[in-house]
C-alpha cells in the first residue's frame, strides 16, 4: 500500500486505483486484475446482497415510528440475523434495535400476538426502577410485503402506565390490512418527574412478533383494553399507506 500526499486525499475508486482511509491517513492500492470466486463464495455474496437489501427495507420502514435511538451494531445484527433466518421471518422474532434493553427490562411477561390479530399484554407486576414516574409504551404494526417490498399500512398505538401499580391484561386489535407479514415492534420508553429518560438503558423497542401473511378475513370487532387507573391514556393512532422502498 501507498501513503497519499497529495493536498486533497481521496476515497473510493480512480481508475485502477482505490483510495482508503486508516487510522487517520490515507492510503492507495491498486485493484486486482480478476476476483476468483467459487459457487460456494458467489451463494454467499448473493445471501448477504438479499439479506442487506432486505435489512435496509425493514429499518427504513420502521424507523419513522421510533422514538430511541438505535445502536451503532443494530445494522450489522440484523443482516446476519436475516441471513440466517432466509424467508423464516418468524426468527425477527426478539431482536433488538437497542440492544443495551430489551422490553424485558420492565415486562417480566412478554406480550403475546394471537392469530387473530389481537396483541395481548399479560396482568403483570411491572418491574420497577428508582426515580421512574410513569413508562410510554407504543406498539408499531406494519404489514410488510417482503416480496414485493411493499408497505401495506401500519398503526400505532399509545398508552401510559403507572409502574407502581399492577398492570391489568390489556388486550390490543391490530388491525393493518393487506397483504404480507404483519410485523409488531413494542417500544417502552421510562419517563421520570422532569421528563423522558435519555439514559439507553431505560429505553427498548423490540419486535415482539412476525406473523405469517393470511387469507383476508372479515372485518374483526375492535377490542378496547380495560380501563383503570392504571391506563389514564389509552389513544390509537393510525396512518395508512403503501410505498415501494429501495429498488
Amino acid at each position: 500500500m501507498a501513503k497519499q500526499m497529495s493536498v486533497i486525499p481521496f476515497t473510493g475508486k480512480l481508475g485502477t486505483l482505490i483510495g482508503y482511509k486508516r487510522n487517520g491517513h490515507y492510503f492507495l492500492r491498486s485493484m486486482p486484475e480478476s476476483v476468483r470466486q467459487t459457487t460456494a463464495t458467489r451463494r454467499a455474496s448473493r445471501r448477504f446482497g438479499i439479506a442487506s437489501r432486505k435489512g435496509a427495507f425493514i429499518r427504513h420502514t420502521i424507523y419513522p415510528h421510533l422514538d430511541i435511538h438505535c445502536d451503532g451494531a443494530h445494522i450489522n445484527r440484523l443482516n446476519r440475523l436475516l441471513i440466517a433466518a432466509g424467508d423464516h421471518h418468524a426468527t425477527l422474532t426478539g431482536f433488538r434495535f437497542n440492544q443495551h434493553t430489551g422490553v424485558d427490562r420492565f415486562f417480566a411477561v412478554a406480550p403475546r400476538l394471537y392469530s387473530n390479530g389481537i396483541l395481548n399484554i399479560p396482568a403483570q407486576t411491572i418491574v420497577g426502577h428508582k426515580g421512574i414516574t410513569a413508562l410510554e409504551v407504543k406498539v408499531i404494526a406494519t404489514r410488510i410485503n417482503f416480496r414485493s417490498r411493499q408497505v401495506a399500512g401500519s398503526e400505532t398505538i399509545a398508552l401510559m402506565i403507572d409502574p407502581d401499580t399492577t398492570f391489568q391484561e390489556t388486550n390490543v386489535s391490530l388491525d393493518v390490512p393487506g397483504e404480507g407479514s404483519l410485523v409488531v415492534v413494542f417500544q417502552v420508553r421510562a419517563m421520570y418527574k422532569d421528563g423522558l429518560s435519555r439514559n439507553r438503558q431505560y429505553m427498548a423497542a423490540d419486535i415482539i412478533a412476525v406473523a405469517a401473511p393470511q387469507v383476508p378475513q372479515c372485518a374483526k370487532k375492535r377490542i378496547y383494553p380495560k380501563r383503570t387507573g392504571l391506563l389514564p391514556n389509552l389513544t390509537y393512532t393510525r396512518a395508512y399507506s403503501t410505498i415501494i422502498q429501495l429498488e
